[in-house]
């Protein structure tokens, strides 16, 4: 599986159940990266859609206990194992924090907005930077929106040793 993200300096990335900053360069790449494929978020990171409505153009798969019913264009799982069985290797795992820690060490391949500021927040994505079992494959030239610069950084977990 893969994990996008979008993280500040700190590697936070949201605070009060909504993501720091909002770049429009940023939202095209999420939107090419992960159309077609399934993607993977838990119900506070649905909520945060426009309208509360799943993607267009990719099965949501919803990780929740508390769901009762699922929106239209959407299946819910009350529980990882449920999820697992149904989630295809193509998938995007797109947050939020709960839902990153439980599946980031299933995926091969993390997909990270680094934006060159901080903000408070109350939510954080692990510092792939330091963990040992990935690396960074691939590093683009920053880019700037309003004022606020960022790069996208690919990084493949380590194969063991």
């Amino acid at each position: 599986m893969n994990v996008i993200v979008a993280v500040d300096e700190n590697w936070a990335i949201g605070k009060g159940g909504d993501q720091l900053v909002y770049l429009p360069e940023d939202l095209k790449r999420f939107k090419a990266l992960t159309t077609g494929h399934p993607v993977i978020l838990g119900r506070k990171t649905l909520a945060t859609f426009p309208g509360g409505r799943p993607l267009k153009g990719r099965r949501n798969l919803i990780l929740s206990r508390t769901m009762d019913r699922a929106p239209e264009g959407a299946e819910v799982y009350p529980d990882l194992e449920g999820l697992l069985a149904r989630a295809p290797e193509d998938a995007f795992v797109i947050g939020g924090a709960s839902v990153y820690r439980m599946l980031l060490d299933r995926c091969d391949t993390a997909y990270v907005t680094k934006i060159h500021a901080a903000w408070p927040a109350d939510s954080w994505f692990p510092d792939l930077d330091r963990d040992p079992a990935w690396e960074v494959a691939e590093e683009e030239e920053p880019l700037e929106h309003e004022g606020i610069r960022f790069h996208y950084v690919t990084y493949r977990r380590r194969p063991p040793v």
